[in-house]
């Protein structure tokens, strides 16, 4: 075959052709690797998928270097939940457009989601067709709630759920208590002190009128850091 022969076939077979369509990236998050699974094989024929992680740091880390145009995100995740993990994407992935796809109907949580960045919720009893909507509606510079859940925007009111009563760093802190890690891992985790881990334990505690980690647990399932127990 003619060395020179691949690449005039290719020249003659642009000029042709219609360019390439260019697709919307995507990122995914969500500790079930059958749900990550499932997302990708539901999405990769509209969207281009930049990455699958397991938890919200990865996330993080992930839209910072991906900075991808949507990204669909767990409430609950290890190492940092949905929503805080929502927070930081507004300044790591400005332009990325947030999806929360969650088993959580709980009106408190959608609007808890809003509350931390997101433009659409959608339960993961949906069906597929209605996850394929949501994403072409927010990409489109809309909003998406799945039909039959409560979402009304109200004005923010002072002290206002889990984000307002701690800061963002004790909130890192709760979770990390939570799920059973200890001082040193979790210092190694945020790149905080063991000490500064326990002041903030220790604030935290105080702040919540709570005394011991098995309380400090409930209170995080109950606000959606963690599975429930």
């Amino acid at each position: 075959m003619n060395e020179d022969a691949a690449p005039q076939a290719a020249v003659g077979a642009g000029a042709n052709s219609q360019p390439a369509r260019v697709r919307p990236r995507a990122l995914l998050a969500d500790d079930h690797t059958l749900v990550r699974e499932g997302l990708v094989r539901l999405l990769a024929a509209e969207l281009e998928i930049v990455g699958a992680v397991a938890d919200g740091r990865a996330l993080v880390t992930a839209a910072e270097q991906c900075q991808p145009d949507v990204v669909l995100v767990d409430v609950t995740m290890p190492l940092l939940n949905g929503f805080d993990a929502a927070r930081q994407l507004q300044r790591a992935c400005p332009r990325g457009r947030i999806i929360f796809v969650t088993v959580h109907a709980e009106p408190d949580y959608v609007h808890e989601a809003f509350r931390a960045g997101a433009h659409g919720y959608v339960v993961k009893t949906a069906a597929s067709s209605q996850l394929l909507l949501a994403v072409r509606e927010v990409l489109a510079g809309g909003t998406f709630v799945s039909p039959g859940l409560v979402y009304e925007p109200r004005p923010r009111q002072p002290e206002e759920g889990l984000a307002d009563e701690l800061s963002s760093r004790q909130r890192e802190v709760l979770q990390l208590v939570a799920e059973g890690r200890p001082a040193r891992e979790i210092g190694d985790i945020l790149g905080i002190s063991r000490k500064t881990v326990e002041f903030h334990k220790a604030r935290l505690m105080r702040v919540l009128g709570l005394r011991t980690v098995a309380e400090l647990t409930r209170y995080a399932v109950e606000h959606g850091l963690l599975p429930g127990r």
